[in-house]
């Protein structure tokens, strides 16, 4: 009992531990720095990817202001 106790523990410890065993990220600042801004764009580009596929980046036609110059 006891030992099952203490193998719950450690495994608590260790997965509520901050970070991770194997880094993601470079330890060389410029190196870092270049990898996290690639991460960056590619998050920016989910959304863009994401209007595009839902069609939400065409203009809505419902809106008082119409292209063709019918209402302004």
């Amino acid at each position: 009992m006891r030992r099952l106790f203490q193998i719950t523990l450690l495994a608590v410890c260790v997965s509520s531990s901050v970070g991770c065993f194997l880094p993601i990220y470079s330890p060389r600042p410029e190196r870092r720095v270049q990898q996290l801004l690639y991460t960056s764009e590619d998050m920016r580009s989910v959304i863009d990817e994401w209007e595009r596929f839902w069609f939400l980046d065409s203009p809505s036609h419902l809106t008082p202001i119409r292209t063709h110059g019918g209402i302004m």
